[in-house]
């Protein structure tokens, strides 16, 4: 096995954060530790050890509020589950340090996401909505139904269903299904996407992805995409019941992804999905 791989946690005092410190903890993705952990400065944890912050042993790694210290600590690779804006701020100064990242912050406007873009232009960069094997391999059945289905009557829907604290809508994770099922039908999303129906639309027209968000209770994350014709209902479905396999594929992509060629990839490329990856 390769040298041990520092990670720096942006985001650390959230919920995904919390997860991912108690699975770095745990050893529960070898070659992998924790080496420096930011939050903003008004998070309820603020200076207290990220271990003992996420409920598990101390790992003499305390919450900080700047990036300089964490680069001090010099990581391999980030893991950020921040916010969009700390996302965008935090993307030239990566770049510039030179540090892997994977970013699962969703949320991102089209200036944020070029942000990202443009740090992947000098740094390797994992960028996923959901980084679980099984919501990722739903990406890809999506994909291939639509492409069946094209032309044959069938509407499409997505439905997703996450806890009271969410902040954006529709999550990114439906918003990828989004993509897989126009990229299989030959569209492209913009064009047909429609967020929620309310008063008298109308008849549904055939070029149309519905996305309906719920929120409520503590809903880790539910996604189900309909394909819906005269006579039958297909549905694709995934729950997660705990977020630990999402920080789970976080740790696994943080392992993976130093020392690839500056790129931006996805899971599909760290679970080997995608042939001819570096």
């Amino acid at each position: 096995m390769g040298a041990t791989k520092k990670v720096l946690l942006l985001g650390a005092a959230g919920r995904m954060g919390q997860a991912i410190t108690r699975l770095l903890a745990a050893g529960a993705v070898p070659g992998l530790e924790l080496a420096a952990a930011v939050d903003r400065p008004d998070a309820p944890l603020h200076g207290q050890d990220a271990g003992t912050a996420a409920g598990t042993r101390a790992l003499g790694v305390r919450i900080a509020a700047e990036l300089a210290a964490a680069f001090a600590a010099l990581p391999d690779v980030a893991i950020d589950f921040s916010s969009p804006a700390v996302t965008a701020a935090a993307a030239p100064r990566l770049a510039a340090a030179g540090v892997a990242w994977v970013a699962g912050t969703t949320g991102l406007d089209a200036a944020q996401q070029a942000a990202v873009a443009k740090a992947a232009e000098k740094i390797p960069v994992v960028v996923a909505a959901n980084m679980s094997l099984g919501v990722n391999l739903l990406f890809a059945l999506v994909e291939q139904a639509a492409r069946a289905l094209k032309g044959r009557g069938y509407d499409c829907e997505i439905v997703e269903r996450h806890h009271r604290r969410k902040k954006d809508a529709p999550s990114g994770t439906a918003l990828y299904l989004g993509e897989a099922a126009a990229q299989g039908f030959g569209w492209n999303l913009k064009d047909v996407a429609v967020d929620g129906r309310t008063g008298i639309p109308g008849e549904r027209p055939e070029k149309e992805i519905g996305f309906h968000a719920v929120r409520g209770g503590d809903i880790v994350g539910d996604h189900t995409v309909l394909f819906a014709a005269d006579g039958e209902c297909l549905e694709l479905s995934h729950r997660a019941t705990s977020r630990d396999t999402l920080a789970l594929g976080a740790l696994r992509a943080a392992a993976w992804l130093p020392g690839r060629p500056p790129a931006l990839y996805g899971m599909r490329d760290v679970l080997g999905l995608n042939p001819g990856t570096p």
